[in-house]
């Protein structure tokens, strides 16, 4: 499919936003937390810690994103805010380079405000896709390609960042903290510098008239929306209702995977070579999600990716079980695979299929709805793996505690799909 200049200024957004997730979210930052930050805190604890973190920061964009959202649709209002949240992410991201060690807390504050900035800048991101792709087929197709790209292109930054520490590395194992610092940096720069033709180039078409009173018409406009969204857009409400519950699992599996792999007691280097593994690998998965939806429906490759996901949990819950050193380790190749072969499908198929549902011109406003469920469900699944973790001291009854999301996405997704019949 040739690609419009709009739609690959679109997609090298995503290149460059994915850096902060592989490196920040998913890969290094969390090891850093626990063998630096949190240093002389039990395992449990830190872990839990990091969960709250996580969940903290989808509850302050939870709070936002309604209003976030109806203030985008007005004229000209969306690029404006992707930019603000932006350079909050950006700012907050290179303030994680002068954290001290055992300085838990203040890590933990400026990590959330880091990852605020990121989500609230994808809030605009995730709408504009009905200013750049014309058609459901198109959404679909640069939908997957975004996440494609991004997974693949953030390897490169990763790479680098890596080859710094592996050259740096001491012998107790953990992360060598002026190398680690000095990544969060290229983070930031290679971040900054793929959003350059998404600034330029992405323009808001869809949009409604200029209001006198934004703010006072936003939140008539959210009460109003809120009302007709369970009957005059019902599958859409159907959607985000599945969507709560499984894109919670997959948002936790991605954030908490490397502080659980350090709980088994697994290297950093085992971790680092496995998340690049899973960067790669669901590189070509994300473009063949993109495909097959054409041929066996959105909805139906959604379904599969959520099953995959139910295995991942399983599998996860037995990783203690397992006394040999060497299954052990298969069996934790074989997640990263599973969780490779579907986590780009499934989170941009749910884009793209939502955005097929909503009117384009109200696009902000129900992103908005779509970004409030998806950070509400990112809050109940590391909170909930923290406090089970907490409990019984051990964080495989968290992972298993995942599972009951997933399927209660997979039932609310069948009902989207009698409900389309």
């Amino acid at each position: 499919m040739k690609l419009t200049r709009e739609e690959k200024s679109w997609i090298l957004y995503d290149v460059g936003n994915s850096a902060f997730v592989l490196v920040m979210v998913t890969a290094i930052m969390p090891i850093f937390f626990k063998d630096y930050s949190s240093k002389g805190i039990a395992d449990a604890v830190s872990t839990a810690n990091w969960g709250f973190a996580n969940s903290s920061a989808s509850l302050i964009l939870a709070l936002l994103s309604p209003i976030l959202g109806t203030l985008a649709d007005y004229k000209d209002q969306k690029m404006k805010l992707f930019r603000f949240f932006l350079s909050i992410g950006l700012l907050f991201s290179f303030s994680l380079v002068f954290v001290g060690e055992g300085m838990w807390l203040i890590s933990l504050i400026l990590f959330v405000l880091a990852r605020v900035g990121w989500a609230g800048s994808n809030i605009f991101y995730d709408a504009a896709i009905v200013d750049v792709a014309s058609s459901r087929e198109r959404m679909d197709q640069v939908s997957s390609m975004g996440y494609a790209w991004g997974y693949i292109g953030s390897v490169i930054p990763f790479l680098f960042i890596i080859s710094l520490i592996i050259w740096k590395d001491s012998a107790t194992g953990t992360l060598p903290v002026f190398q680690t610092k000095a990544g969060f940096i290229i983070v930031v720069i290679w971040w900054a510098v793929f959003s350059i033709p998404m600034i330029k180039n992405v323009k808001q078409k869809n949009s409604l008239p200029a209001s006198l009173s934004p703010i006072s018409d936003s939140f008539k406009r959210i009460a109003r929306t809120f009302k007709e969204i369970k009957t005059c857009h019902r599958q859409a409400f159907l959607f985000l209702a599945a969507y709560f519950f499984y894109i919670d699992g997959v948002d936790t599996v991605i954030s908490m995977s490397s502080a659980y792999g350090r709980d088994l007691g697994f290297s950093v280097t085992l971790l680092i070579v496995v998340i690049l593994f899973i960067q790669i690998v669901a590189f070509p998965f994300a473009l063949l999600y993109g495909r097959l939806a054409k041929r066996f429906s959105t909805r139906n490759m959604i379904m599969t990716g959520i099953i995959v996901y139910c295995i991942v949990s399983c599998i996860a819950f037995a990783l203690p079980s397992i006394t040999d050193s060497t299954l052990q380790v298969a069996a934790f190749w074989l997640i990263a695979f599973l969780v490779a072969s579907s986590m780009g499908g499934l989170q941009a198929l749910s884009r793209s299929y939502f955005a097929s549902l909503i009117p384009p011109e109200k696009s902000g406003e129900f992103f908005g709805f779509y970004n409030i469920f998806g950070k509400f469900a990112a809050i109940t699944g590391p909170f909930l793996m923290g406090v089970v973790s907490r409990i019984t001291g051990e964080s495989r009854w968290g992972v298993l505690s995942l599972l009951f999301l997933f399927m209660a996405g997979a039932f609310l997704l069948m009902k989207v799909e009698k409900s389309r019949e």
